[in-house]
């Protein structure tokens, strides 16, 4: 039997919540040897660990419906707004603790009624270092809204302090920032970064499509990427002014599958409004125009809808496990294949095709590139 990954969790949203009630849905399943185990999943076991091999051993946040509150109710308590996959869950021995706010919480908010927004506690903010060092974590997966760069600094800074490995979901480029990267590598600290790509979400979709033209020798002139949705993500980036790392890790995650760049006013991927009632559901509009054959035009019109932070719990489920690999492997700093597959903005792009073959040989043991 596999040892434990021992987890925290900064920020108990609607992703953390996607991903603690997934790693029991996983767990049941395998104990009751369901067929569908294996379903939703891109890796069933990476190495030894399976989904049920996660166990969160602290969690910080600063709402103060979660801070005080046992992780199993936390994940419930509101703005959280997805959907549910195990509820009740089995009760937690971890409490979430009072993390400092810093640049968390954007001021717009308080224009929103309070089962939408955020509502900061009062508490006085722990050490995160001691609680990483006392809890006994060895990865820290940062789930902070987008936006969140004071604050996502500080975590990093928490990890190399106490040797905890970062998986940091969001786009404040610390993994993809030579000088953050540095640091983890001579610490012997593996990491993954920045900025996840959900599951079947609206940036792998527009990099696949993308990728589609240059393999079959067509040409884009033109595209856009609009997405809403009803969760604190899209109200949090109501405020534009939150949104420069944001569109960069977009823009280029899609723009990185083109072998010709696209001129600046011909490509425009961001979020595009805030609809309470969707809630966790996330709407993207995507359209593509350019020529195939002898020039003659082509567009492609495209509309997904998607739970968003299950997606995103469905991607983060392997680059925890993979991290804990690298640990254990004593592999350090940024890890280059997991970090390109599951993430928007890594230190190097590649192709998901390479990026998939380059994990697989990584689990298989092979030296990262």
């Amino acid at each position: 039997m596999a040892k434990k990954i021992r987890l925290a969790v900064n920020g108990v949203g609607n992703c953390a919540s996607s991903l603690l009630q997934g790693i029991v849905y996983y767990a049941r399943q395998e104990r009751q040897k369901k067929r569908e185990e294996h379903l939703g999943l891109m890796h069933y076991r990476i190495g030894p660990y399976a989904p049920g091999d996660i166990e969160v051993v602290a969690a910080f946040d600063i709402d103060r419906r979660k801070v005080g509150q046992a992780l199993d109710k936390a994940i419930f308590a509101p703005p959280n707004c997805t959907q549910d996959i195990v509820r009740p869950m089995p009760k937690s021995k971890v409490k979430v603790q009072m993390a400092d706010v810093l640049d968390g919480v954007a001021e717009h908010m308080k224009e929103f009624p309070e089962n939408q927004r955020f509502e900061p506690a009062s508490a006085k903010p722990v050490n995160m270092a001691k609680v990483l060092r006392d809890s006994g974590a060895e990865i820290l997966v940062n789930y902070l809204p987008v936006g969140s760069q004071k604050a996502t600094e500080a975590v990093a800074t928490a990890c190399l302090e106490t040797g905890v490995s970062l998986v940091n979901c969001i786009p404040v480029f610390i993994v993809s920032n030579p000088a953050w990267a540095d640091r983890f590598a001579k610490s012997g600290i593996p990491c993954v970064g920045d900025d996840i790509k959900a599951q079947i979400g609206a940036t792998i979709v527009h990099r696949t499509l993308t990728r589609l033209f240059v393999e079959r020798g067509a040409a884009i002139d033109g595209t856009y990427q609009l997405n809403v949705g009803g969760n604190t993500d899209f109200l949090n980036m109501l405020k534009r002014e939150r949104l420069a790392s944001k569109k960069v890790s977009k823009t280029e995650a899609v723009t990185s599958q083109l072998e010709t760049p696209l001129s600046p006013d011909q490509v425009h991927i961001g979020p595009a409004d805030y609809v309470p009632w969707i809630k966790d559901n996330k709407i993207c509009f995507l359209r593509m125009e350019g020529r195939g054959f002898a020039g003659i035009p082509l567009n492609i019109e495209l509309r997904l809808s998607v739970e968003d932070s299950p997606n995103s719990a469905g991607v983060a489920i392997d680059a925890i496990r993979c991290c804990k690999l690298a640990r254990d492997r004593g592999v350090g700093g940024p890890l280059a294949s997991i970090a390109s597959y599951t993430m928007k903005h890594p230190p190097q792009q590649f192709t998901d095709n390479v990026a998939r073959q380059m994990v697989e040989a990584f689990i298989l043991g092979q030296r990262e590139r």
